[in-house]
């Protein structure tokens, strides 16, 4: 009896601690998994990728010695180009024609690569370029990039360096990221699943739980006929 009654106050106190944690789960859960997946990454609103139009033979990218990872000719709005991935993380557009470096891309070029990427492209708001030192938020990317803001609340982000499109970020995908941030206890940084914070209010609303079952168990037992 005397043990029943500890737990019983254990599982009453434990519960009310783990009780916002586990109401923020299930609420931001729910919130996560009511649209498509893909309609939160916007992928529907993607144009299918450009075919490669080459006049002749692409001459190899002038590489200055550096290790790359990575080569791949892509078509970008402006024509084919090289885009190079170094080990070092660096990243480079090159040209087909003499295998120059590319110069960065401008807001007047970032605008056409957006527009380019869209089934549909809408009402353009601004353009805005951001430092790979300060990325926004929605980006998660340290990369040099402009920002293309459409009045319906889509952005695209474009690489400032080799024209790719790093992202497509909605209105949904905006509401979509602050419910996983809420999710994971770092509204935020949005990105650290692995933190003090998250794991004492799993492991106190495990506890919680495990006592609940365990004083049900024993309530059972207590109805059982002799």
């Amino acid at each position: 009896m005397a043990l029943r009654r500890s737990l019983f106050r254990w599982h009453i106190w434990l519960a009310w601690i783990a009780g916002l944690p586990l109401l923020l789960w299930a609420l931001s859960g729910l919130v996560m998994v009511a649209r498509p997946i893909e309609e939160v990454r916007a992928t529907d609103l993607r144009a299918d990728p450009r075919p490669l139009q080459l006049a002749g033979v692409p001459v190899p990218p002038l590489l200055n010695g550096r290790a790359v990872e990575a080569l791949t000719l892509v078509q970008r709005v402006d024509g084919p180009v090289w885009q190079v991935r170094f080990a070092d993380g660096g990243r480079r557009a090159a040209s087909i024609v003499d295998g120059r470096v590319l110069p960065d891309i401008n807001a007047a070029l970032a605008l056409r690569i957006a527009n380019g990427a869209l089934k549909t492209p809408g009402q353009v708001v601004d353009v805005v370029h951001f430092a790979a030192d300060a990325p926004p938020l929605e980006l998660r990317q340290a990369r040099a990039s402009w920002r293309v803001r459409y009045a319906d609340g889509l952005h695209v982000f474009v690489d400032a360096q080799t024209g790719e499109v790093l992202a497509l970020r909605s209105r949904l995908w905006r509401a979509y990221d602050v419910m996983w941030g809420i999710h994971i206890l770092d509204p935020f940084g949005r990105e650290n699943t692995h933190h003090p914070l998250l794991m004492a209010a799993a492991i106190v609303g495990l506890i919680s739980i495990l006592i609940g079952i365990w004083l049900l168990f024993l309530r059972q037992m207590r109805r059982k006929p002799a």
